[in-house]
């Protein structure tokens, strides 16, 4: 197969899932980030993480709403569990990896917050943990998986958001997370400054 048929291919493909993320997705966007909203309103704050790519998707999301999107406004109480490799570390080392996350929500968190998570699979025991945390803390979840939600989608709450892209391949669900994430900030925005 030559090089641009194989990049024609994949293009393709990753169009289909967007696509098929269009037509599954959009009330659950909405969903999201009204959730996201009226706990920033509310006096909440929103904790993001992630394993792997999801981390780097979790950071990426943060900067944008502590930020800016697209348009100026003033920027959101949103914090990224996985900016300090000290915390990390030290928690990793003394406990194990799967408590990164959830001593973090356990020490920061409190009800009427969110909790943004990102996990392609699913199958994160960090992540997973977090969100058992978060519900300890009456905290609501906003959960981007994959594939078939793994045990993530199991432990999610009837007030939590799961926003599951329709792919079994993890670099197409991750690319449709980026999406789902402008998408995300969009609505937000949206809400606050109007269309």
């Amino acid at each position: 197969m030559e090089l641009s048929d194989r990049a024609r291919h994949r293009l393709s493909e990753s169009i289909e899932t967007l696509s098929r993320t269009r037509e599954l997705l959009p009330e659950q966007l909405a969903r999201a980030a009204e959730t996201i909203v009226g706990g920033l309103l509310g006096g909440g704050k929103m904790l993001v993480c992630g394993s792997g790519g999801g981390g780097a998707l979790a950071q990426y999301f943060a900067a944008r709403m502590l930020h800016r999107f697209e348009r100026e406004r003033p920027g959101l109480p949103v914090i990224n569990l996985a900016n300090d490799g000290g915390i990390l570390t030290a928690i990793a080392g003394a406990t194990e990896f799967g408590e990164v996350y959830a001593k973090q929500v356990s020490a920061i968190g409190h009800p009427g917050d969110l909790l943004l998570t990102i996990c392609g699979a699913g199958n994160s025991r960090s992540t997973a943990r977090a969100v058992e945390v978060a519900h300890e803390r009456q905290m609501t979840v906003v959960a981007l998986t994959g594939q078939d939600g793994g045990g993530l989608s199991e432990i999610l709450g009837e007030h939590d958001v799961e926003l599951r892209v329709p792919s079994e391949s993890h670099s197409y669900t991750q690319e449709t997370h980026v999406a789902m994430l402008h998408i995300l900030c969009d609505l937000v925005d949206a809400q606050l400054l109007g269309s």
